[in-house]
């Protein structure tokens, strides 16, 4: 597993557990925050016409000046590889993707799932979704869509999931095994768009402090993050800390929507600039639900983009405390070019700046390979962990600028916290990332643990619960019974982050995403150091 993402281990569930229909995964660059899509398409017949149109295109719309003259002869991709990290060819069924993402276009039932013992698990059930509305629950295994089998068949994941898919307004007729028992019913489903909130969690952590966690920006993010306010004002809140770790962006609007809550009329959020697009500002319009109590933002390696701009305006403006670690650092703005086959070309035409000026753009000068490998030299060179030459010094090289309180900020590679922390890293150690990268922690969950606690147990009794011997013993088991050699030693040694990963997952799993993070917060650094200064 990689090293840089275990500071959030089980952020790892993010990936384990798909939703079907209703939320884009691993997509970075949308509409309004990393392009803009043209709806003009482009006409090439054949490949050197394509070639020629997209060097036509970088001439007049690429952010920087461009010798084109060195890119004729050249495949697409090493042409755009030429130019920046964020310029990318998509051929027609990842266009389509990106298209159905940027347009909101998703249909389905509204589960996650999981893979389990080559079965397809039901995890978590999206309120007022199709499923939902059908009588599907957490725990439920899909064994049959329509005529064909699906679980028990060792099909990959896509023929697996691909018969849920379709069109809004559709049947799919499901053979669904209940949880916990071997009753079989069938259910019938009508495929639709399926609603998700952006906020993932928005409670009190104390009477006067209250937690909202938005892992991206989506069409919705502001106005979900305004009703989230309201409420939470009701309940007392005086204080909030904003957590944008891992939040890899979204649409622009959203951010810039969101700004708007928290910061003065009339000042300066972000503005986008590039050769040949002139600049454009985004100014706050006042009159947000909470423009004056005491606020404390978290981001991470992982935090990029729109999160960053609106850390950036935070920062800029002395609005509030930026806690954590360096941002990701991605400050290019994309257009989109559609191709007459399908295919479409990602094309960088703009950078932002925050409200002082900087770019937050980190350097791709030394090539493609080196841009994807940055945050793993951030590890090694022990910015991450404090150690090595640390956090300290990272952007000193770099332009610097003052804020209206005197505080020194700097450009050019991200976000810089206020306040450091680094990544916990005690007891992960090879045994414990091989139970990661084999799914044993999720599948002993999901498996086994679940089936042990109820919801109602669970949230009587979160700052207390913890896991007990004899879920460890059989967790134990369970990895024996797996045929995995087990270290004792490093173990032991990982047995107290196993444990708070096992009860996280369990949170998750019978609370959602608003008890997992309630649970996960509970022991996590970041919010402690942010709890301290807001005081």
């Amino acid at each position: 597993m990689n090293k840089i993402t275990r500071q959030n281990l089980i952020i790892a569930l993010t990936y384990s557990v798909t939703l079907i229909g209703g939320m884009y995964l691993g997509f970075k660059f949308l509409k309004d925050q990393g392009y803009n899509l043209q709806k003009q398409t482009l006409k090439a017949d054949n490949n050197k016409e394509k070639v020629a149109e997209i060097i036509h295109l970088i001439d007049k719309n690429y952010v920087d000046e461009v010798n084109t003259d060195t890119l004729n002869h050249l495949p697409i991709d090493s042409i755009l590889h030429q130019l920046d990290p964020h310029s990318m060819y998509l051929p027609p069924e990842k266009a389509a993707e990106q298209s159905d993402a940027l347009e909101g276009n998703f249909q389905g039932i509204g589960i996650e799932y999981y893979i389990l013992n080559d079965t397809l698990m039901v995890t978590n059930v999206i309120k007022d979704g199709p499923a939902y509305g059908s009588g599907m629950r957490p725990g439920d295994k899909i064994l049959k869509v329509d005529s064909a089998f699906v679980s028990g068949k060792q099909l990959p994941r896509d023929q697996m999931i691909g018969r849920i898919k379709g069109r809004s307004g559709t049947p799919v007729q499901l053979l669904v095994m209940r949880a916990g028992t071997s009753q079989s019913v069938l259910l019938n489903v009508k495929r639709g768009r399926v609603q998700v909130s952006s906020i993932d969690a928005a409670y009190m952590v104390n009477p006067s402090t209250a937690y909202i966690r938005i892992s991206k920006f989506g069409a919705n993010t502001d106005i979900d993050f305004t009703e989230a306010l309201r409420g939470l004002k009701v309940k007392g809140m005086s204080k909030l800390i904003l957590d944008l770790r891992d939040n890899g962006g979204g649409y622009l609007t959203a951010a810039t929507g969101l700004a708007n809550q928290i910061l003065p009329e009339n000042k300066l959020i972000v503005y986008t600039e590039g050769k040949h697009e002139p600049r454009t500002d985004y100014i706050a319009t006042g009159g947000g639900e909470f423009e004056h109590g005491k606020l404390a933002i978290l981001i991470n390696e992982n935090t990029a983009s729109a999160s960053e701009i609106l850390a950036g305006a935070v920062q800029d403006l002395d609005r509030g405390l930026i806690i954590g670690r360096r941002s990701f650092g991605k400050g290019l703005v994309q257009e989109q070019f559609p191709f007459g086959d399908g295919s479409a070309l990602n094309l960088t035409i703009a950078r932002y700046y925050t409200p002082l000026g900087r770019s937050i753009q980190k350097s791709y000068k030394k090539g493609y390979a080196a841009y994807q490998n940055e945050l793993e030299e951030r590890f090694s060179d022990g910015e991450l962990t404090d150690k090595g030459s640390g956090p300290k010094d990272t952007l000193k090289k770099h332009p610097s600028f003052v804020t209206g309180a005197g505080k020194v900020v700097f450009g050019g590679g991200g976000i810089q916290p206020d306040i450091y922390v680094k990544m916990d890293t005690v007891g992960v150690n090879k045994f414990y990332n091989s139970l990661i990268s084999k799914k044993i922690l999720f599948d002993f969950v999901f498996d086994v643990l679940a089936n042990r606690y109820n919801s109602h147990y669970l949230e009587q009794n979160m700052s207390t619960f913890s896991i007990s011997h004899e879920d460890f013993n059989a967790l134990v088991k369970y990895i024996q019974n797996r045929k995995i050699i087990i270290d004792q030693h490093q173990l032991m040694a990982a047995k107290p982050v196993i444990c708070n990963d096992l009860r996280v997952l369990l949170y998750k799993y019978h609370l959602g995403d608003a008890g997992y993070y309630k649970a996960l917060n509970l022991n996590d650094s970041m919010v402690k150091q942010a709890l301290n200064s807001l005081q």
